[in-house]
């Protein structure tokens, strides 16, 4: 059975749509200057090895989770998809750009810090309608038994 449905504790509801609220503005906010190709976002993915594909595709990956962040019945999969993309960009961070990135003074590792603290947080809160949906695209594939 699918349980997507908003949870009967209103704190619980309230905590969740915060987060998901956040994470998404968060990665939305982000996506202008990705898919115009500001000179800061060329630097992190020419720096990284991977301009301009790797910009685009982050752009999508994070307009996804967005997406889906602001959705009730897929936000616990924009949750795990915001992490993975977020993963990513912190352990960039962490290995190749630096905590300051052109003189921003960490606000970009900042802002991936609260994607990361929010998206944990709607993760956990949703993760019986993660493993709901992943049940049921199990049950709809041929080979299943």
């Amino acid at each position: 059975m699918l349980t997507t449905s908003t949870p009967s504790n209103p704190r619980r509801a309230a905590v969740s749509w915060s987060c998901q609220l956040i994470a998404a503005g968060t990665l939305a906010q982000t996506l202008f200057f990705k898919f115009t190709a500001a000179p800061e976002s060329v630097y992190i993915f020419t720096t990284l090895g991977m301009e301009p594909w790797g910009r685009i595709a982050s752009g999508c990956a994070e307009l996804v989770a967005a997406a889906l962040l602001l959705h009730w019945r897929t936000a616990g999969l924009g949750a795990l998809l915001a992490l993975g993309v977020i993963t990513g960009a912190i352990a960039s961070h962490v290995t190749r750009l630096g905590i300051d990135v052109q003189g921003d003074g960490g606000l970009l590792f900042a802002l991936a810090l609260v994607v990361l603290f929010a998206s944990t947080v709607v993760l956990a809160l949703r993760r019986r309608d993660v493993f709901a949906l992943a049940a049921r695209g199990r049950s709809l594939l041929p080979c299943h038994t």
